[in-house]
């Protein structure tokens, strides 16, 4: 055989193994890749289910009734008992301070009851004054001390009620006459005949007065 002929035959066999050799290196990196990916696979779907299988847990964990402890049964009883009782308590409590204080007012109011004839006795003492002895040492004297009468009851909550030029208002008003006047409308308090007082927002005495017919 010529020795070109033997060359090329040679070179021909040995690009062939060459090709062989790559086709094979080709399907072994590609058997490994799939193997990689089918492996990948396999963790990624099991990971997967053990996530779901830890969500059902915890789902189930939540609706599921923990069983309590009897201590901490006994305790949960006590503390129960112990807001129960302090709320009884503080009812308790305001209802003393509330019904301390209405017994209170009702003290002061009938106090400021008797002490409403000394006012009105100093009033008509003083308008009987003549003028010429309204500088007198002794009328100065109690009208000072008439002054401060009612200072004194202005200061515990005690008001005069408004009553002349005022709509009748038999919730602070008692009429005892009507009379007749050309300047006020009819319905109108006139005069009035005896102070009338309040202690706080309850009336303690009506103002006696007379109303425009």
């Amino acid at each position: 055989m010529p020795e070109d002929i033997k060359k090329e035959t040679i070179d021909n066999e040995t690009a062939e193994n060459k090709a062989e050799e790559i086709e094979i290196e080709g399907a072994d990196e590609e058997s490994t890749q799939t193997a990689e990916e089918t492996k990948d696979t396999d963790v990624n779907e099991a990971k997967s289910e053990d996530d779901a299988s830890a969500d059902a847990d915890e789902k189930k964990g939540l609706f599921k009734k923990k069983k309590k402890d009897k201590k901490d049964e006994q305790i949960e009883e006590l503390n129960d008992r112990l807001k129960r009782q302090m709320a009884e308590f503080e009812n308790f409590r305001k209802r003393s301070e509330k019904e301390k204080s209405q017994m209170f007012d009702m003290g002061a109011k009938t106090i400021v009851e008797k002490i409403l004839p000394v006012i009105d006795n100093f009033e008509r003492g003083l308008a009987a004054v003549p003028d010429d002895k309204k500088d007198d040492p002794f009328i100065t004297g109690m009208d000072k001390v008439y002054k401060q009468m009612l200072t004194e009851l202005d200061a515990a909550g005690v008001k005069p009620i408004e009553c002349v030029g005022q709509e009748f208002d038999p919730d602070f008003h008692n009429a005892v006459m009507q009379v007749e006047n050309d300047e006020l409308e009819s319905g109108t308090v006139a005069q009035e005949l005896q102070k009338g007082y309040m202690y706080k927002d309850s009336v303690v005495r009506h103002s006696m007065v007379s109303v425009v017919q």
